[in-house]
């Protein structure tokens, strides 16, 4: 199907580009109905990145910027604006947009992070038509009164998404608060989540909403291969797949900028054309580096997702999941690198045994079918090597050149058709990195089953096996549960410990833990390397040897999670005379024995030779404690709450009671007077509010305020000794 006419200028650049067929999003785009009153609508598109987006918003653009102009006007304040994600996303859109609009004489401006504002600002003064930025530096052009919305005729939110994932939100409100109501906004996301929805209804009216993302189609041009991989092995795995796709444009994504550097690092040590993207270069840096993958300079990207966004790399064949995407989102967006406007990508995962069912739900939540095998092996990758070898172009290739043709004569002359095919072989193998020699559990039981490899030789396979002499025994905290295996297990250990294949034991796996020996020569030497740390998660720990109750769980006959379960024994009556008590129901007690531990009643009699335990009544906030009817107290007083008044004292006893000065004396008792002084210490005495007591030489009175009622503390007369001559006061000063 032929595009739709949509303006003479852009039609003619469209033919010149190769565009045959729109896409499906651009034709939606196209077809969209206009208003009543013959403006366009606003849009909100969901579709896959890769299907032609740029295009379509720039052809939906023009009936409104230009109208029935064949170019634009003089430059002056911009009558569009492009909001994208990353700075990367917003120079490709700016590019596009560059040829798309060649012929209309548009003036096309970018504001992205990274770029000199100086430069941008007076780009922006000069005038223009479309400016495309990122949303940081476009509020900053705004706030700083170098970007002028008053004229702007439409905005358009590119991978409005990955912007609210991002934290853009609030530059994203500035922005469109800022520009006329007026205007058409155009929101292109991948996903219509509640956000944008939320988003759209908020700054768009009337919109017309646009899904070209329907059940897998946004799959049908991309193959996914999830790969089973050692956890200790995934860095050999990228090796091999890169070598057994050979893709002319490879991107491989790690989730940290640490993880970025070292595979960038491993992959060009190994022989790999490779380039490394991530948040802390700077922005001619990653210039440089997307440039070199344009160019053919480089082959393999390896990235992080916030660098990798929105990137369109040409003839990108193979995407790589060197560390599993965090969510269903990141899945699609890095798979959406490759497979772009028709042609054909594949997307490989990188799976651990340890996240195996995590990667199953994410595929299945995304609606994704994969095909689930091991890594390629090395022999794998020599047999495509020797089929691409055989089909290389170069070898049907005519050849014209006469000196060309008379150089392979003498070598003929001098050599045999054997020896110059030899030397070609050499010379095309030479500037291909090695395979690795990687773990793959299918493959290892087919050869324990088979007892041949994979080129159907004789192959021994591995045992669990206990070598002679001293040995010690270490556990690692993984088990069957996370799918531990021999194979891979001892690799790991040998990095870890620094020790080598022939200084492991035995290795045996429990549900949980795996347990293995270490010759006592080399105990040492594993102690240290693993005192140095390990791998997150990872623990060793010194153990003692399995004891014969400890039976390994094979991986073949463990059972599925949630399946059945034996029966477990019920809690059994134990016979008395036991190490243990036995516990018996309360009716099985003889009528003698000791009763239960039960509530009693209020009227419950108590056991011979035990007082009761009744419910008191309560008589205020504390309870009263009184003399129980059943137990004859004849010489004890019971201890009652007394009073408020002074309760009379028992036979001999003189009451326990508060006297205050003025209180009057109770008969029979001294009154509360100045005691004589006694040799060495000063006598206390009460003080009244009429006189005071006059302090003694060199020594300053005793001042304290009343508190609580209580008496104060009076000056010592100078009756008592001088005050340099007493003892310091241990007490509480009063105050």
């Amino acid at each position: 199907m032929p595009f739709p006419a949509s303006h003479p200028a852009l039609d003619r650049a469209l033919s010149e580009r190769g565009y045959a067929e729109p896409t499906p999003v651009q034709s939606a785009v196209l077809d969209a109905a206009p208003n009543e009153d013959g403006s366009g609508r606003d849009l909100l598109v969901s579709a896959q990145t890769g299907s032609g987006k740029t295009v379509a918003f720039g052809l939906a653009l023009a009936p409104t910027l230009l109208g029935e102009a064949e170019k634009f006007a003089e430059y002056g304040a911009p009558v569009a604006l492009v909001i994208a994600p990353t700075r990367e996303l917003a120079l490709q859109v700016s590019n596009e947009l560059q040829w798309l609009y060649a012929q209309t004489g548009a003036r096309i401006v970018s504001c992205v992070g990274g770029m000199d504002p100086k430069v941008e600002r007076q780009a922006l003064n000069r005038g223009c038509h479309i400016v495309v930025g990122t949303p940081g530096r476009l509020r900053d052009h705004v706030e700083r009164g170098s970007l002028d919305l008053s004229t702007l005729k439409a905005v358009v939110l590119d991978e409005a998404d990955e912007m609210l994932d991002m934290g853009f939100q609030e530059d994203l409100t500035f922005i469109l608060d800022a520009a006329p109501a007026e205007r058409r906004t155009l929101l292109f996301s991948a996903t219509l989540a509640r956000d944008i929805v939320q988003l759209a209804k908020t700054y768009q009216k009337n919109a017309l909403r646009i899904d070209t993302v329907a059940g897998n189609a946004s799959h049908a041009d991309i193959e996914y291969k999830a790969i089973r991989v050692a956890p200790n092995e995934v860095e050999l795995a990228v090796v091999n797949v890169l070598r057994y796709f050979e893709a002319p444009g490879a991107l491989v994504f790690a989730n940290t900028r640490e993880r970025v550097k070292h595979l960038t690092s491993s992959l060009r040590e190994r022989g790999f054309s490779v380039v490394g993207l991530s948040g802390e270069l700077t922005q001619s840096q990653r210039s440089e580096a997307l440039q070199a993958l344009r160019d053919g300079h480089a082959r393999v990207c390896v990235a992080t997702d916030v660098a990798a966004r929105g990137l369109d790399l040409p003839d990108l064949g193979l995407v790589i999941h060197a560390e599993i995407p965090v969510n269903k989102a990141g899945l699609l967006h890095r798979s959406g690198r490759t497979g772009r406007a028709g042609k054909k990508g594949v997307s490989v995962l990188l799976v651990s045994y340890t996240r195996r069912r995590k990667v199953e739900l994410m595929l299945q939540s995304a609606s994704i079918k994969a095909e689930w095998s091991g890594p390629p092996s090395a022999d794998m990758i020599l047999e495509n090597d020797r089929k691409r070898m055989l089909a290389d172009p170069v070898l049907t290739a005519p050849v014209e050149d006469e000196d060309t043709l008379a150089l392979g004569r003498q070598l003929l002359e001098k050599s045999t058709p054997e020896q110059i095919a030899a030397a070609l072989i050499r010379l095309y193998q030479q500037k291909l990195p090695a395979p690795e020699d990687v773990y793959d559990d299918d493959r290892m039981k087919r050869q324990q089953e088979t007892g041949k490899n994979d080129k159907g030789q004789p192959d021994v396979p591995y045992t669990d096996f206990a070598r002679g002499g001293d040995m010690v025994w270490y556990r690692i905290n993984i088990g069957r549960d996370k799918n531990a295996d021999p194979k891979w297990l001892m690799p790991t250990i040998c990095r870890l410990g620094h020790v080598t294949k022939r200084d492991i034991g035995s290795i045996k796996i429990f549900e949980r833990e795996t347990k293995f020996e270490i010759t006592q020569e080399m105990q040492a030497k594993f102690e240290a390397a693993i005192a140095l740390g390990l791998e997150e998660g990872v623990k060793i720990d010194p153990a003692v040897k399995p004891g014969p109750q400890e039976k390994p769980v094979s991986r073949w006959d463990k059972k599925p999670a949630g399946g059945d379960r034996p029966d477990r024994k019920p809690w059994a009556k134990r016979e008395e005379g036991g190490d243990k008590p036995a516990w018996k129901p309360r009716e099985d007690r003889s009528e003698g024995a000791k009763k239960p531990w039960v509530k009693r009643d209020d009227a419950a009699p108590a056991a011979e030779g035990k007082k009761p335990w009744v419910k008191r009544e309560d008589t205020g906030d504390k309870p009263a404690w009184k003399a129980r009817e059943d137990r004859p107290q004849p010489d004890k007083k019971p201890w009652v709450k007394r009073d408020e008044a002074p309760a009379p004292a028992a036979e001999g006893k003189k009451p326990w009671v508060k006297r205050t000065p003025n209180d009057p004396t109770p008969e029979g008792k001294k009154p509360w007077v100045k005691k004589p002084p006694v040799e060495g210490k000063t006598p206390w005495t009460p003080r009244s509010d009429a006189e005071a007591a006059p302090a003694a030489a060199g020594d300053k009175p005793w001042k304290g305020k009343p508190k609580g009622g209580d008496r104060p503390w009076a000056a010592r007369d100078a009756r008592g000794k001088p005050a340099e001559a007493r003892a310091p006061y241990k007490g509480k000063t009063p105050r």
